[in-house]
């Protein structure tokens, strides 16, 4: 009785070791290698997660991708809340700059047709940066992150690309893993999609504030230091065809285990974690132009970065 109760133990045990290095099954209807554990076993294929779903590579994700490209394409553009103050009337209700002064500062903005209002109240010194800050964060019911008391570590904050950071004048301030939370300081508009796109990749939860233009160059020069990710940029893509099969080989490439997709208008945000551990982001233009050409870069040498 004894020695049946020991091979039985070793059946079980035996039939879960195997279960547990079948492939898992692909997520595509259609698949033409799905079935029994015994016919995944005979056909071994390689398969990628795509937002925690198993694909075949690249017969099965690249559909998956187009699926999770589009859904992911904003209908609109998004508007600016029309209930929030503007930041000059803001400093002129509270006495910090004259009536003339914000004139002033408005002629130059529409006679050149760039800048924000509280750069040029800046820049023609009519108001200090703390000032213009404390005024963006009650226009954003957001706090306002005056100072670091302590260096910001790269290799403690989940990696956001580099050019996402300088686009939208962000850059993540702390990182508190036991309940993920990810803290966000904006020096300009808090951006709720790209905050919602964060959450979505790094499978986070997201709070934020706001950071004085000085202090965040310095946190994206500190943040610079020690990055482990590889980032990628294709300024000019053809279509959404195209887009699929630049993701789809750049997965078969590094082996990647796990694809999660984003969009951070005007770019597709796609991160590859890989089996070797690395970390992968390929930041994709939206198609607009079918006659425009593909092109790809470094982070690094992205002139935007």
């Amino acid at each position: 009785m004894r020695m049946h109760h020991r091979l039985r133990h070793f059946a079980r045990s035996a039939w879960q070791k195997m279960w547990r290095k079948a492939p898992l099954k692909c997520g595509a209807r259609d698949c033409a290698h799905r079935g029994s554990v015994w016919s995944r076993l005979r056909r071994r294929h390689i398969r990628v997660r795509l937002h925690g779903v198993p694909y075949c590579m690249p017969e099965c994700l690249e559909p998956a991708l187009h699926a999770a490209l589009r859904t992911t394409q904003p209908a609109a553009p998004q508007k600016r809340g029309t209930h929030r103050i503007p930041l000059g009337l803001q400093l002129l209700s509270r006495k910090q700059v004259t009536e003339s002064q914000l004139r002033e500062a408005l002629a130059g903005q529409r006679a050149t047709g760039r800048g924000r209002i509280g750069d040029w109240l800046l820049e023609m010194g009519f108001a200090s940066e703390q000032q213009i800050t404390a005024a963006l964060a009650r226009q954003w019911s957001s706090p306002v992150l005056q100072t670091r008391t302590s260096p910001l570590n790269p290799a403690l904050v989940p990696q956001i690309p580099k050019l996402l950071l300088n686009r939208f004048q962000m850059v993540p301030v702390s990182f508190v893993a036991a309940t993920a939370s990810l803290h966000i300081a904006f020096a300009d508009r808090v951006d709720h999609s790209v905050l919602y796109a964060i959450e979505r990749m790094l499978d986070c939860r997201t709070e934020h504030c706001v950071i004085p233009p000085t202090l965040l160059r310095e946190s994206l020069l500190a943040l610079g230091e020690g990055r482990s990710s590889a980032d990628f940029v294709f300024e000019c893509v053809s279509s959404m065809a195209e887009l699929v099969s630049i993701v789809s080989n750049y997965a078969v490439r590094v082996s990647a285990r796990e694809i999660r997709v984003a969009t951070c208008s005007p770019y597709n945000w796609v991160r590859l974690e890989c089996t070797s551990g690395q970390t992968l982001n390929l930041l994709l233009r939206i198609p607009a132009d079918p006659r425009s050409c593909t092109s790809a870069s470094s982070i690094d040498d992205d002139p935007a970065a």
